[in-house]
């Protein structure tokens, strides 16, 4: 679980930062990009040797949950950071300079 936090915590903080500086109407589009390049390759490559090198087939996916999970976090976390910088972009008022 402290592993999880160690990796977890920055990835949000860069998520959260980089999704900031993009256009609203952007963000969620980019936020699943993201996932995607997060978790399909290395589900790819862990299928190429879990699945194949070790012989355990799809049925990887079960036996090497701890692998399985990380393919799932990225769609879960980085939508969830969508919505937070959504939500804190609509509390902070706009502000123009009018000189």
């Amino acid at each position: 679980m402290g592993f999880d936090l160690l990796l977890l915590l920055p990835i949000s903080v860069v998520l959260y930062f980089v999704l900031g500086r993009v256009p609203s109407g952007r963000r969620m589009y980019l936020a699943l990009w993201i996932a995607f390049y997060f978790s399909v390759p290395l589900a790819a490559y862990d299928y190429l040797y879990c699945g194949l090198v070790l012989g355990r087939g799809i049925g990887f996916l079960w036996e090497f949950w701890y692998l399985t999970v990380y393919y799932i976090i990225p769609w879960l976390l980085a939508p969830a950071i969508v919505l937070l910088v959504n939500r804190i972009a609509e509390d902070q008022p706009l502000t123009r300079d009018t000189a």
